[in-house]
C-alpha cells in the first residue's frame, strides 16, 4: 500500500510540474467581489509579481504593493505599466509599509510568514474607517475535517490544472527567492485569534488548502 501511495504521489507531482497553475490567483476575482466598485487606496501585502495589485488598480485610485523579496518586486515593476497607479516597495509589511490609511488591504498566502496577531493589529491600524481587509491564508491541517477537505481538493486540483492549461503551453510561475515556511497555525487557531483582534470578521475554509478572512472596519 505504501509503495502504491508513493507512486500515486510521484505521478501527481509529475502531472502538476507539467500543468502548473496559481492557487492564489484563483481567488483574485473572489477578492475583487468583496470590495467596493471604486475606492481610493489599497495596500497589497506580499504582492509578489503584482498580479493582484494591478487588478486592484482597476477599481482603485492608488495601489501600493509590498514584498520582502527584491527579485519578485523587480519582476512586478517590469510587468507594470510605468504610468499605472501602482507602485511596489521592498520591505517588511509590518514595519516598512507606507502607513496609509488605506481603503482596502489585501494579503494572499503571506500572513503565515508573519506574527499573526501583530499582522492583524497592523492591518487594523492602517485600514481607514469603513475600509475592507481581505486575507487568503493557509493553515496546518489538524482535524479530520481538515484532512477530508484536503483529500477532496486533490482530484479537483488536478482537474483545475488540466482545465487551465488545456490547448496551450503551461505557464511557468515566477520564482521566489525569499525563504518560505509552512503554516504552523491550525484553522482553529486562526479563528480564535482573529475573533480577539477583529470582532465580526468573516472566516471560511476554502478549497485548495486555503481559508479566507474578510473584515470591515467600523
Amino acid at each position: 500500500m505504501t509503495t502504491l501511495l508513493t507512486r500515486i504521489r510521484r505521478a501527481l507531482d509529475r502531472f502538476h510540474a507539467a500543468h502548473p497553475w496559481d492557487h492564489n490567483a484563483h481567488y483574485h476575482r473572489w477578492i475583487m467581489r468583496q470590495l467596493p466598485r471604486r475606492f481610493g487606496s489599497a495596500l497589497d501585502v506580499g504582492s509578489g509579481s503584482g498580479d493582484l495589485a494591478r487588478l486592484l488598480a482597476s477599481q482603485a485610485g492608488q495601489v501600493q504593493g509590498i514584498d520582502v523579496d527584491p527579485t519578485i518586486v523587480a519582476r512586478a515593476r517590469e510587468l507594470t505599466v510605468p504610468d499605472a497607479a501602482v507602485s511596489f516597495t521592498v520591505g517588511d509589511a509590518l514595519s516598512e509599509a507606507p502607513p496609509g490609511p488605506y481603503d482596502v488591504i489585501t494579503c494572499v498566502a503571506t500572513i503565515h510568514h508573519l506574527p499573526f496577531n501583530d499582522a492583524l493589529l497592523s492591518f487594523r491600524r492602517h485600514l481607514a474607517p469603513g475600509g475592507t481587509l481581505v486575507v487568503v491564508g493557509v493553515t496546518r491541517a489538524q482535524t479530520l475535517g481538515d484532512h477530508l477537505l484536503g483529500a477532496a481538493a486533490i482530484p479537483l486540483n488536478a482537474a483545475m490544472a488540466w482545465f487551465k492549461n488545456r490547448g496551450r503551453e503551461a505557464p511557468r510561475p515566477v520564482s521566489m527567492t525569499a525563504p518560505t515556511r509552512p503554516a504552523t497555525m491550525t484553522y482553529r487557531d486562526v479563528v480564535r485569534d482573529t475573533r480577539r483582534v477583529l470582532p465580526g470578521a468573516r472566516l471560511r475554509r476554502r478549497l485548495f488548502w486555503r481559508y479566507t478572512l474578510v473584515w470591515r472596519r467600523p
